[in-house]
């Protein structure tokens, strides 16, 4: 075979090598830019951002987002009338309470971190361990936790029933007016209405490249280049999966374990769900500290260690946690605007 016969073939080939060196080698993270309002920001490296930003979830009935409200901030939902569900959930601070363990009736203390109730509407489950499928179901379950608001659902509703206002109420938002599920329903709309908007990264995402700066940008490109997004992705940054606590190291090693420890294992028995938990929503994280299901990491910068270190097998940089750090503070998004009472 003469050298010109395989002369085309050979220079293809080294387009090819050359092509895949110089994919590898281009800049994941070097932004394109595209009009402002397009919805998600391509980029340099691969197709779409892992991120999405938030909506708000659409067909909720005014009516009965009011009365969810209502009862979120009622104490009639506490055996002794001194809780409502705002008191571990605290709406214009990041939707918890900011203790490591929330305070129930007759100071009883609670066992595990109070998640935020902020934008988890969208959410595949509802607590630490996915116990509830519904908000209507993580509703109902404070109320009766002795712990917690130490009632009965059908306590609360004799109770309820006995205010005419709040019965005309229902009936106009209820064909059947009050019921326990509509009760239940109601709460659970006004949550799904909690949806964090605006933020500086989603509108970043959106097109406005002043949104962040350089070191928040820095952030989220270290953010992606780590693999944090394997977890933290989609418009929550996380809340649609499960992952065990420890992925790349033994995070319960030489402590004593809790049963709050044992995250999903509570609730199916599995033994490969030991120490699994619900991915926690990144939005508004720079204000929901401590952090964890247990608490343990008191500030923002101290969680992004721990989380390397455990999940990824990496130890960070000061440089690189400061940079991630700053862009987590961009994904706090405009508060409900709603009464505190």
């Amino acid at each position: 075979m003469r050298f010109a016969d395989i002369r085309f073939p050979l220079i293809v080939l080294l387009l090819i090598v050359l092509a895949g060196i110089a994919w590898r080698l281009w800049p994941a993270a070097d932004v394109l830019e595209m009009p402002p309002g397009s919805g998600i920001l391509e980029q340099r490296g691969d197709s779409l951002q892992p991120l999405l930003p938030l909506q708000s979830v659409p067909g909720l009935d005014p009516l009965r987002v009011a009365l969810g409200e209502k009862l979120f901030h009622d104490s009639r939902l506490s055996v002794d009338f001194s809780l409502a569900c705002a008191s571990c959930h605290h709406l214009d601070k990041g939707g918890m309470d900011g203790r490591k363990v929330s305070i129930g009736v007759g100071g009883a203390l609670g066992n595990i971190n109070a998640p935020s109730v902020l934008n988890s509407a969208y959410s595949l489950a509802q607590f630490w361990d996915g116990r509830a499928a519904s908000l209507e179901e993580q509703a109902a379950g404070p109320i009766q936790n002795p712990v917690e608001m130490g009632a009965t659902l059908h306590q609360v509703l004799e109770r309820l029933e006995q205010d005419k206002t709040l019965r005309a109420e229902f009936k106009k938002a209820y064909s059947d007016g009050l019921t326990l599920d509509n009760m239940l329903n109601a709460i659970a709309t006004f949550e799904r209405s909690l949806v964090t908007l605006n933020s500086r990264f989603d509108r970043y995402l959106q097109g406005d490249k002043q949104a962040i700066n350089e070191q928040e940008i820095q952030g989220y490109r270290r953010f992606r280049e780590l693999g944090c997004t394997s977890c933290h992705q989609g418009a929550l940054v996380g809340g649609n999966m499960y992952q065990k606590f420890g992925v790349l190291g033994d995070y319960f090693a030489g402590r004593q374990v809790t049963q709050a420890d044992l995250g999903r294992f509570n609730v199916t028995q599995r033994e490969e769900d030991r120490h699994v938990f619900k991915v926690p929503s990144l939005r508004n994280v720079a204000l929901t500290a401590p952090y964890f299901h247990d608490a343990s990491a008191p500030t923002l910068s101290e969680a992004v260690t721990v989380m390397a270190r455990y999940q990824l097998g990496r130890e960070l940089a000061d440089e690189d946690v400061a940079a991630i750090v700053a862009f987590l503070g961009t994904l706090t998004g405009d508060l409900p605007q709603v009464a505190t009472r």
